[in-house]
Formats: C-alpha cells, sequence, structure tokens
C-alpha cells in the first residue's frame, strides 16, 4: 500500500506526515509548538513565540521581490480529538495512522487532523522552499483554536506586520471565503443530591445511540445530520412517559464545535415486562430513526443492553429528570436561520454539543453561531430561557467571539480572483462561512489586514470519517504559489 509520503506536493505531505506523529489535540499543543518553534530556527529564519505559544516565522523576499507586501500565512496547530468508540486511543500520545483510500487521505478510527494540518505543512513547506518567488512572509501559527481561538485572541500588532493574510483554514477548492460567523459557548447545570435505592424488581439497561456522522457544528450544520443527544432524549422523554423509567446517567458528544455521534444512557425500569416492552420500543426507534434520517445518515444503531451487579447505582431525583428530558428535548437545536441575501447560506445556528452526567450533577453545554451579532445573542437568549424555566441551578455564557465582516472589494480578493481564473479557466465561488476562523479574532486585535480564506477540499472535519481530496492538496499548493508570485 502507498504512504502519503509518494504523495505530490512531495515537501507538503512529507511535513503533513511529519504533524500526524506529533499529539496535537486542543490543549496540549506543547509538542507540536515547539516541534515549530526548532524548524524556523533550524532553517536560519527569524522566529518568535508569545504568551500564548503562537509562533511567527519570517522570511525574506526572494531577489528581486523586497519591494512587495508582506504576506502572512495563518494556519492553526491544534486538532479536533475524536475516535470511533471501538477505537483505544490516546491523544496526548498516539500518533495518527493516515492511509490513502483512494482519492483521499484519512485516518484509521480517528480524527486526521487535516484540519488544519495541512494548512499548517503548506506554510511549512513554503518557509522551508527555495525555488519559488513570494514578497517577505510571516508563518504565524496559532494554538488552540478548536476550543476557543485562545491562540488567535493573543496576537496583537508587532507579533506580525504584514498587511495582507491568507488564512488556510477553509475546506473546499474553489472557494474563496470572506466573511465567518461568531461564537459563544452556553453551559447549564443541574445540581442535585443522588437517590441510591434500586427496587429489586428493577432492571437496569445501557442504551447506546452510535452510527451517526457527527461532523463540523458549523461547516456541516446545514447537513440536517441527526444529533445524538437530541435523539437520545426524544427517546429517553417517551420512554418516561411510557414506562417510567428512571435515568441513572447519561453522556453524549464530547466536543463544543462537533456535531455528537453517540449517545450512551443507564436507565432503571420497572420488571421483566415492561423491560421487554422497552426493547420493542428501542427497535421501534432505531427503524423510526433510520427512516427519518434516510439519505443523511448511514445505519443508526439504537441498542438496549441489560447491565448485571450492584444495584447500589446513583440515580438522577424524578422531579430533576423530568425538568432535564422535558428542557433538552424542547431546546432549540440545528439550524435557526439562513442569510436573507446570501443563498444557500446559514447566518445562525445552535449545537447542543454535549450532555454528561456525573455525581449529583448533569451538565449541557451549546455552541451559538450566527454572522449577526444580535441573533447570536438571540439565541443564547433563547436557550438560557428554556433552561431557566425548568430551574436548571446554573447557566453561564463565555468564549464569545466576533465574526469577520465581509469585504467584497478586499484588494487581495482581486488578485486571487485573478490568479483563479488564470490558472482554472473559471472565476471561483466566493462565500461568507458559518464556521468560526480566527480571522475576524486577529482583524479585531490587528486592523487593516485585507484577508481571505481559502484551502483544499476536507471534508467531515471534527469526526473519524475527516478525509481529505488528494488531488485538491496540488491544486492548493499551485493556487497560493501563483498568488504570491502575483503580489
Amino acid at each position: 500500500m502507498s504512504s502519503i509520503l509518494d504523495l505530490k506536493p512531495a515537501d507538503v505531505w512529507k511535513h503533513f506526515h511529519a504533524l500526524t506523529q506529533i499529539p496535537r489535540p486542543s490543549g496540549h499543543c506543547e509538542k507540536v509548538t515547539e516541534y515549530i518553534e526548532q524548524f524556523g530556527k533550524k532553517l536560519g529564519l527569524e522566529t518568535n513565540r508569545d504568551a500564548a505559544n503562537n509562533i511567527c516565522i519570517r522570511k525574506p523576499a526572494t531577489p528581486g521581490y523586497e519591494g512587495k507586501p508582506a504576506v502572512i500565512l495563518q494556519s492553526h496547530l491544534d486538532m479536533v480529538p475524536q475516535a470511533n468508540s471501538d477505537i483505544r486511543f490516546d491523544f496526548t500520545k498516539d500518533a495518527i495512522q493516515p492511509y490513502i483510500d483512494g482519492e483521499w487521505v484519512k485516518a484509521k478510527g480517528t480524527t486526521l487532523g487535516a484540519d488544519n494540518g495541512i494548512g499548517v505543512a503548506t506554510t511549512l513547506a513554503i518557509l522551508e522552499a527555495t525555488g519559488l518567488q513570494h514578497g517577505p512572509l510571516e508563518g504565524l501559527f496559532t494554538t488552540d483554536e478548536e476550543t476557543g481561538m485562545y491562540g488567535a485572541l493573543a496576537v496583537r500588532p508587532g507579533f506580525i506586520d504584514g498587511k495582507i493574510m491568507l488564512n488556510l483554514d477553509s475546506e473546499l477548492d474553489g472557494e474563496l471565503y470572506i466573511g465567518c460567523a461568531g461564537g459563544e459557548d452556553v453551559s447549564v447545570a443541574f445540581q442535585y443530591d443522588n437517590e441510591t435505592f434500586v427496587p429489586e424488581e428493577d432492571v437496569i439497561v445501557k442504551i447506546s445511540l452510535t452510527g451517526l456522522k457527527g461532523g463540523h457544528s458549523g461547516v456541516d450544520i446545514h447537513l440536517g445530520r441527526a444529533n445524538a443527544n437530541q435523539l437520545m432524549f426524544r427517546f429517553l422523554k417517551d420512554a418516561m412517559q411510557t414506562y417510567n423509567i428512571r435515568l441513572a446517567s447519561v453522556e453524549g458528544g464530547s466536543l463544543r464545535n462537533a456535531i455528537p455521534r453517540e449517545a450512551f444512557a443507564t436507565i432503571l425500569v420497572d420488571g421483566k415486562e415492561n423491560y421487554e416492552r422497552l426493547l420493542m420500543m428501542v427497535d421501534y426507534y432505531q427503524e423510526l430513526y433510520n427512516k427519518e434520517f434516510d439519505g443523511i445518515e448511514d445505519k443508526i444503531e439504537f441498542k438496549a443492553e441489560r447491565q448485571t451487579g450492584s444495584k447500589e447505582l446513583k440515580i438522577i431525583p424524578a422531579n430533576v429528570q423530568r425538568k432535564l428530558i422535558h428542557a433538552i428535548t424542547g431546546c432549540p437545536n440545528g439550524v435557526i436561520n439562513m442569510f436573507a441575501k446570501i443563498p444557500d447560506t446559514v447566518e445562525t445556528s445552535v449545537n447542543m454539543a454535549i450532555v454528561k452526567s456525573s455525581d449529583n450533577l448533569t451538565e449541557i453545554k451549546f455552541l451559538a453561531r450566527s454572522s449577526s451579532e444580535s441573533k447570536k445573542k438571540a439565541i443564547c437568549s433563547r436557550v438560557e430561557s428554556v433552561f431557566t424555566n425548568a430551574g436548571a441551578d446554573r447557566i453561564e455564557s463565555g468564549n464569545a467571539y466576533p465574526g469577520w465582516d465581509p469585504n467584497p472589494d478586499s484588494q487581495i480578493l482581486k488578485t486571487m480572483e485573478k490568479v483563479f481564473e488564470t490558472q482554472r479557466g473559471h472565476k471561483p465561488k466566493v462565500e461568507v462561512m458559518h464556521a468560526g476562523l480566527e480571522c475576524g479574532i486577529i482583524l479585531s486585535n490587528v486592523p487593516g489586514l485585507d484577508t481571505v480564506s481559502f484551502g483544499p477540499t476536507i471534508k467531515f472535519p471534527h469526526s473519524p470519517d475527516e478525509k481529505v481530496e488528494i488531488a485538491s492538496v496540488q491544486k492548493f499548493w499551485d493556487y497560493l504559489t501563483g498568488i504570491l508570485r502575483e503580489i
């Protein structure tokens, strides 16, 4: 089987392969930051690190291009750590295992890290190359983008000097992005004293919902994919009302910016007869969910398994369970509205990303996105109202970041459109992205940057189905180097 090291452009794939071998989940960028810093120093290039562990590497212009505008190539170092439930994988220690599958590169059972590893690898290849034509360059590598864009929030004037910034974190070849949504987290908590009494006749059952595609809660939200948390609680509401089940624990989703792919609940049902009926209800919902999401999801697995062992099970109090189930079932999720003047583009959405119970506590976490600050605040307020009425003990909003206002008169956009049409014979699409990009934050900290975002084709980021199209990486390289030459 061929290795990704055999692919073209060889230098990009060489650096991407090296990145797959360095653990770099969000919050654990120490090793990759050190790698990038040493890379710049070994090349003899000016290399700086700031307090947030962002790295900026400066490369002088090639002869004859010294007077050209300085260009910032910006990408983030961290990746989303998602693995299938049947895979034993420690993202803080283990290396990603990339492989070629036809026209794509994928990873074995985990996220690939092409988001944003291809952007990082391409910048490294350009910094290392000796035969390219370009003006002064700055490679800006930011940290912890996926968990709150914390690296971008720390970027300040002087750390970067360029006036043109090319963000290499978009995921559709042939599309140029000139704006993006802002985002804000909403965190909800119910606190209580667990009950521990389990009647002798009760049956303990583990409910498992798996097989969903998940995906990026910005890029993929318009696809109408199933949210595992919503489907699980839809079932739990019916089971509560029909069989008076009791909820012991629940866990669904793991990342704020990923559509949850799996959810699990441990419940109690009264007696063997009701247990048998509950099994029939689970089968019914599996068939129903697959019918409802036919053509969107592949195969939704919804299973119930009787649990044996100690009856000393901690149970969520009945009054809290009722409020929790009704609130989650009724809470908004998914696309809220589309742009009126930009066809097929989401303006506002909310993702019910995580539901997790532990001793005496259940937490629910949302990520709201919108290109409109007022509409972002409005959807956060709707979530707050649902859980206020349900009697939640804590409702907090935070980690807000600004959107990126489109500038259709951008000079770098005009240059990029010209190069694209010369290379491909047709115009690129110019879009506004619903996902969050670091551009808005960096622009708010360093005003005056002329910015466009673009990249190769990456499908299903933030999920173990993530894959990058091989041919688009070559096109991306040719296009980027052509842009630098034209500038």
